[in-house]
């Protein structure tokens, strides 16, 4: 009975994660990722995952739930006009190539170092997030040539690397370059798509008769996660694009900016003590 009820207990904790990333995914078209990677990160040792493999099964797992998530919350975006199509289509060659880096180099690295990218990265978007004016930029529009295609990559390998749908980066870099802030969410949440889908491939392959990884699971992908939090995800993302075209922009900001801050610290926590 006991073994039921933990596992009840389990499956109520990922439903929850579930609604929670896909809030967030529609709020602040990050993909839920940065939710799903840190809880996952906590709660894979309960099933005796090795602390070298829990962040990678963590990374591996958000990737996977963020192809439904990024697919429901880019399709409501895009009803409301909000994507900014140019500027996706420029971008997505140069996001792809870096979510190929960026897998591989989630696979080479070792757990201590992708939480540390994840945390480190999560950080600095807080902080620009928390502190800069949302009408803050660096210039009025994005750049082009070479320096368009080195922030593409970028983005698509921090994003890959993190186990995050391109938001966490995306929102923040766009909005420097003179993207409205709601443009800017609803852009970042198609490249979740662009991020998600050939990461979770790659991490599937790469992560194929590895050891280390809990019980059913593809590659580096654990199904039982990806089930429990998918249903949920797709649930909630309409309601975070409802709440994302009916909040001021200076809140849009500064909520995501707390949150990502809260999750940061909390991993750093993990690594140093």
């Amino acid at each position: 009975m006991d073994h039921w009820l933990w596992l009840a207990g389990l499956a109520a904790a990922m439903g929850a994660t579930g609604l929670l990333s896909g809030l967030l995914a529609g709020l602040f078209g990050v993909g839920g990722g940065i939710v799903i990677v840190p809880v996952l990160f906590y709660i894979l040792p309960l099933f005796d995952v090795p602390t070298a493999t829990q962040m990678k099964v963590a990374v591996a797992t958000s990737l996977a739930t963020i192809i439904p998530t990024s697919i429901v919350s880019a399709r409501k975006h895009w009803a409301k006009g909000a994507i900014d199509m140019p500027l996706l289509k420029s971008l997505a060659l140069p996001i792809f190539v870096g979510v190929l880096i960026g897998t591989a180099l989630a696979v080479v690295l070792k757990g201590p170092g992708l939480t540390l990218v994840f945390a480190t990265v999560a950080l600095l978007v807080a902080i620009n997030m928390g502190f800069t004016d949302v009408a803050f930029r660096i210039r009025d529009s994005m750049p082009f040539g070479i320096l368009r295609q080195v922030i593409g990559i970028a983005i698509g390998a921090i994003s890959a690397m993190m186990g995050i749908g391109g938001g966490t980066v995306g929102v923040p870099v766009l909005g420097m370059f003179g993207t409205p802030i709601r443009s800017a969410v609803a852009t970042s949440s198609a490249f979740g798509i662009i991020i998600s889908i050939p990461a979770t491939i790659g991490l599937i392959l790469m992560g194929i008769g590895a050891d280390g990884r809990p019980p059913y699971s593809l590659g580096w992908v654990n199904l039982i996660g990806f089930a429990l939090i998918v249903p949920g995800s797709i649930l909630a993302t309409p309601w975070g694009v409802s709440l994302a075209h009916s909040i001021s922009p200076t809140l849009l900001k500064r909520a995501f900016a707390v949150f990502l801050a809260f999750t940061s610290l909390r991993m750093f926590y993990s690594l140093f003590f």
